[in-house]
């Protein structure tokens, strides 16, 4: 008689991580729902924006496509993106809206893509960053894969595998800053907030949900220009269609 496979229960972050992307990986595709929000704080006055989308993804081949809505200052807009072979493709508005095609490693496509399996690679980054950098914490039923930094100016943390990922997602918001003459520059930005967790189910090792919260603190004047934003990413389930780009989109 065959004997089934025994496995060491995991312990480390990064056996947690291996069996995640196993039984993630088992399965033809994944469905997600996404939630996040962003604002900006000046002198009281707050502009908020909120997005919300289906991300539908598949492992062979590998394909990302997610349909959501973006909503600013009272007005809506669609916006859809697609991920095939490294190349992502993106269209804000309708029907008639033009495609934008770029590699995914470019920052204006890279930030349009929420895929939740990418967690998985960008928590083995922080965990390889140093001992203590992830911790494990298992609770009904659930294991959760935490960072957190405290608050820290920025130019001492921004070495970090986390940091930088919210480095990234301050930039597009930092550059437009600058442009209405907001000129501190890393080394004057406060870090105020990190905290990102991603929550495995503790039997099956499949991702329930992830969670990546920022927050910085720019001077400006003698004040302060808070920035914050908020993603939460939900699983719904296997996926087992196909992802395909719109005829004519190439």
């Amino acid at each position: 008689m065959k004997k089934e496979r025994q496995f060491a229960a995991p312990k480390t972050p990064e056996e947690f991580l291996d069996r995640a992307r196993e039984a993630m990986a088992a399965e033809g595709g994944w469905a997600f729902e996404v939630k996040g929000e962003e604002g900006l704080v000046l002198q009281g006055q707050e502009s908020a924006a909120s997005y919300t989308s289906t991300v539908r993804r598949t492992e062979h081949p590998e394909a990302l496509h997610s349909t959501g809505t973006i909503a600013s200052k009272g007005a809506s807009e669609a916006e859809e993106v697609f991920v095939l072979g490294g190349v992502g493709y993106v269209k804000e508005g309708g029907a008639d809206s033009v495609w934008k095609k770029g590699p995914v490693s470019d920052p204006d496509i890279a930030n349009k893509v929420e895929d939740p399996v990418d967690a998985l690679e960008a928590f083995e980054s922080y965990a390889e960053a140093g001992e203590g950098a992830v911790a494990v914490v298992e609770a009904d039923g659930e294991v959760q894969l935490q960072v957190d930094v405290e608050a820290r100016p920025l130019a001492e943390v921004e070495d970090r595998p986390a940091v930088e990922k919210a480095v990234r997602e301050l930039e597009p918001t930092l550059t437009q800053l600058r442009k209405s003459g907001v000129t501190a520059g890393k080394d004057q930005i406060l870090l105020n907030r990190l905290d990102e967790v991603l929550v495995l189910d503790a039997k099956t090792f499949h991702i329930i949900s992830h969670r990546f919260e920022c927050s910085f603190l720019i001077p400006y004047q003698g004040q302060s220009i808070g920035y914050s934003q908020n993603v939460r990413e939900e699983n719904r389930g296997v996926f087992d269609g196909d992802i395909r780009l719109p005829a004519g989109v190439s």
